[in-house]
């Protein structure tokens, strides 16, 4: 007989995902699978740890097992919010696997996808960016064996369901000062520019920011289908581009087909922005005879012709 799958669940101890948990705690012996969790202590703030530990009691005390604290150290790295999330993230990587989770689930809600939506507005970084975030997703490291671990699936329901469930239930909830700081970019579009453009605009803004992360999702998606084929014919047998293949195409396709070959030549993506990609496609729609361009990565881009080339520079 196997064993019955792990599910853990990611819990800060902030009322979104203590009522995740305890909604996992109820559904698991229903659904089969067994109920865990892992609270991760950033040690960003005094007594950080003393917190985690609350939180993994509260956890085993709603019947979930394994329940796991993991310490991390919290680099620099894109930021205090980027790299508390690469840190995270990293650490339900490294716990998923050593459990052989079978899923995590993270406690988003609507209202954290209308932020992540309107500060990819703010960034100008284009369709994908304005999808937000999915409601399964992989690890930040890529590997195919992981494409399936992230699960959201309080992203249609609004914060404030989720303070009340843990009202109801009596939950102990704890909430993160960080979310109120001022210092910190989300912690702005939550207390200020989206209560401004509701007071503007009228209430339904965050459902209609989230709808437009649907919207996006399915645009990108289509889109991202559409540059993997057009990648795939538009490559020549010595690993070239035809630049009358990708002349051919819509900007918005073969913007992603040179997105796609300099990731594949090494370019990291978190380092390509849009205006390397600009810069390249120049290459093809306003070829007058540039230099090479070099992009992150050591990655260098070349008219030869009739082939664009995107590979390693040489040393």
């Amino acid at each position: 007989r196997f064993p019955q799958p792990l599910v853990l669940v990611a819990c800060s101890g902030g009322a979104d995902s203590m009522a995740l948990a305890s909604a996992l705690a109820f559904e698991a012996p229903k659904a089969g699978v067994r109920a865990g969790g892992v609270t991760v202590d950033h040690g960003l703030q005094p007594g950080s740890d003393l917190r985690a530990t609350e939180v993994a009691e509260r956890l085993s005390s709603l019947g979930l097992d394994p329940v796991d604290v993991v310490p991390v150290d919290v680099g620099r790295t894109g930021g205090p919010e980027a790299a508390a999330r690469s840190a995270r993230y990293a650490a339900l990587d490294t716990t998923a696997e050593r459990h052989r989770a079978a899923a995590v689930l993270l406690g988003h809600t609507r209202d954290d996808q209308a932020e992540t939506v309107l500060l990819g507005l703010a960034r100008g970084s284009g369709t994908r960016s304005l999808a937000g975030m999915a409601a399964v997703s992989g690890s930040l490291s890529g590997a195919p064996a992981t494409a399936l671990r992230y699960r959201r699936p309080f992203l249609g329901i609004d914060r404030q369901t989720t303070r009340k469930a843990c009202l109801v239930q009596s939950l102990p909830v704890w909430d993160d000062p960080h979310n109120t700081d001022p210092s910190y970019t989300r912690s702005r579009v939550r207390h200020e520019a989206l209560p401004a453009l509701e007071k503007a605009l009228g209430r339904g803004v965050v459902e209609a920011l989230a709808r437009t992360a649907q919207l996006s999702r399915d645009d990108a998606d289509a889109l991202d289908a559409w540059a993997e084929a057009a990648h795939r014919a538009a490559t020549r047998p010595d690993g070239a581009l035809g630049v009358a293949e990708l002349g051919a195409l819509p900007p918005a396709v073969r913007r992603r087909v040179l997105r796609r070959a300099a990731i594949a030549a090494g370019s990291p993506a978190g380092s390509l922005f849009a205006r390397h990609i600009e810069e390249t496609d120049r290459l093809i729609t306003a070829w007058r005879g540039q230099r090479p361009l070099n992009l992150p990565g050591r990655v260098e881009a070349s008219r030869q012709g009739g082939r664009l080339v995107i590979q390693q520079a040489s040393q």
